[in-house]
């Protein structure tokens, strides 16, 4: 008997993050590439007419916005150009802008920031002497042609002479899936074919490895692209324990050992539990959570009663082909069923406590009724099935009867019947 599986998956799938994008403006007034013409280090803004005296305050800041704006627009320029100088110029001296854009500028280049879009929605907001903004990034990584992904980050300002600067910039908030790695850490990071893969100095030594398994988990994580089109790079975040409770808004189940969060613009970002992740498991890990970044629609998932199906396509993956016999974690199906379970295969997703083998369990229901299905009707039928449930919102019985020519509830309990004998 194989030992049960210790490493547990949870997967982010987002839903609190996809509805605060959804009211995130993500439309950019400037596309900016590297061969841009170069700009002094000293911000220039736009010539335009300061407020005159008596004008109301509404006045000042719309002039304000659009000098934030020409100031960010050229240190978007600077920092697509590798122009560190130029980037930093955008900060007041000596403030707490410096550290954290100079982190930020090393830790972009590092993962080949080839698109940095800000846009300014809202007016600046004085406090005391200072002016806030929230600013939106649409960003890509290595592939200048990809549909932005934003991230929304609060930012405090100065002005004098008619030229604002950046005094603080925080944090993009929980309630977006932030901070995202790049914000808050010095990152190392490997580029390889299809993956990046970034972690902090203290883990440098890990980073061979975790690119050697990414890139051949990206050869299947590419078969579960249900549209047609995998992404073009995977990004994966290696944590340390403290990054680990920071990076994403943390507070993930003790459970947890990955999970893909979507970041937007179609994009997910792949986050890996360093903490007692052994290298026998690397590549299980890398191929379950890389499909979920395939295979997911770009805008996250609402799983709920599709949770089975969710985890289940990405334990097949995970499993490499392997026999059900050899499946990690047949024990605590075993143990599961003993107990008297009976489905429905609607019910299984574990809560956040759950005990470690009754989340080994949960995911061994989902692959063991994904792996039925495409014994029964094969994997292109079963991803049929999965694109019509997950990014089609069909139910399953509309979706069963199209793809399998089936009735569901009669499926869903011969499903059920076969995660019962397996663990028998």
């Amino acid at each position: 008997m194989n030992p049960p599986r210790r490493w547990p998956l949870w997967l982010a799938l987002g839903v609190v993050v996809a509805l605060a994008l959804c009211s995130v403006p993500v439309v950019v007034t400037v596309t900016l590439l590297a061969r841009q013409p170069r700009a002094s280090a000293s911000p220039t803004p736009v010539e335009v007419h300061s407020p005159r005296p008596g004008d109301p305050e509404s006045m000042t800041q719309l002039w304000l916005r659009e000098q934030i704006m020409a100031v960010l627009t050229q240190q978007a320029g600077a920092l697509l150009r590798g122009d560190e100088r130029g980037f930093l110029a955008a900060a007041e001296p000596k403030s707490a802008a410096v550290g954290v854009l100079r982190r930020q500028f090393r830790s972009l280049r590092a993962l080949k920031v080839a698109a940095w879009q800000p846009k300014i929605t809202d007016l600046p907001a004085r406090v005391g002497t200072e002016w806030r903004v929230p600013v939106t990034f649409g960003h890509c990584f290595v592939e200048s042609g990809c549909d932005p992904g934003p991230v929304r980050i609060e930012t405090r300002w100065v002005e004098g002479s008619g030229v604002p600067r950046l005094v603080a910039v925080q944090p993009s908030p929980s309630v977006q899936d932030g901070p995202r790695p790049w914000e808050v850490s010095d990152l190392v990071v490997a580029v390889g074919k299809r993956t990046v893969v970034a972690t902090t100095a203290a883990n440098k030594s890990k980073l061979a490895a975790v690119l050697a398994e990414a890139e051949r988990a990206a050869e299947v994580a590419d078969r579960y692209a249900v549209d047609g089109t995998p992404p073009h790079y995977y990004e994966i975040f290696y944590a340390g324990q403290a990054e680990w409770k920071r990076w994403y808004g943390g507070d993930r189940p003790e459970w947890t050992a990955g999970y893909a969060v979507p970041v937007g613009g179609g994009h997910y970002d792949v986050v890996l539990n360093g903490k007692d992740l052994h290298s026998t498991v690397l590549d299980d890990l890398l191929r379950h959570e890389m499909t979920h970044a395939s295979s997911l629609p770009g805008s996250g998932s609402r799983t709920g009663e599709n949770w089975w199906l969710v985890e289940g396509v990405a334990d097949l993956a995970a499993a490499g082909g392997r026999p059900v016999g050899r499946y990690e974690s047949l024990p605590d199906v075993q143990r599961l069923v003993a107990g008297g379970w009976n489905g429905p295969l609607t019910k299984a997703e574990p809560g956040a406590g759950a005990a470690d083998w009754q989340v080994s369990a949960a995911y061994g229901v989902g692959y063991l009724a994904v792996r039925h299905l495409v014994d029964r009707f094969g994997e292109q039928a079963l991803l049929a099935f999965f694109k019509a449930v997950i990014h089609e919102r069909k139910s399953p019985e509309q979706a069963s009867t199209e793809v399998f020519g089936e009735p569901w509830q009669a499926l869903h309990d011969d499903c059920v019947s076969y995660v019962r004998s397996a663990a028998s």
